[in-house]
């Protein structure tokens, strides 16, 4: 239940946050991606708050033995800077770019009911299934017979 509750919490959270500083309008994303025009550096901002934030997290909360509702931290071990990471990096961004929405924006602008977010966030979800199943081996994996059918 401390699981749910601190989800809730901090999700909430999040969400005043992209509400207050604007992020949920893509005016003012591709307005900051507009730098040949009407430029809007409100993301610079709200870029540098999220990491001090994340700055400082790490510095004071991470070195401790354990997080406070949590038995283990869950921090990432991928360092590599591969393909697959450079290809999501740049569809992200394209996306980002063309519909002035990222993930946690776009859900917390679900609230709107705008059909144009809803529609986002619905591709959004139906990539990364694709992804997961192409991850997954996509239809050869489907396919092939499991050990307990037995195999010619």
């Amino acid at each position: 239940m401390r699981d749910i509750i601190a989800g809730l919490l901090t999700g909430f959270l999040f969400g005043l946050g992209l509400c207050l500083s604007g992020m949920t309008k893509p005016a003012v994303i591709v307005g900051f991606l507009d730098v040949a025009g009407d430029w809007n550096p409100a993301l610079v901002f709200v870029m540098a708050a999220g990491v001090t934030v994340t700055f400082l997290g790490y510095r004071l909360i991470v070195p401790k033995a354990r997080p406070l509702w949590a038995p283990r931290f869950s921090l990432p071990t991928a360092t590599a800077i591969d393909a697959p990471l450079l290809a999501g990096a740049a569809i992200f961004g394209v996306g980002w770019g063309l519909a002035g929405y990222c993930p946690g924006p776009a859900v917390v602008s679900l609230a709107s009911g705008r059909v144009v977010v809803v529609l986002f966030v619905a591709a959004m979800a139906v990539g990364m299934i694709l992804v997961r199943w192409m991850r997954g081996g996509g239809w050869a994996s489907i396919r092939k017979p499991s050990l307990s059918q037995g195999s010619p």
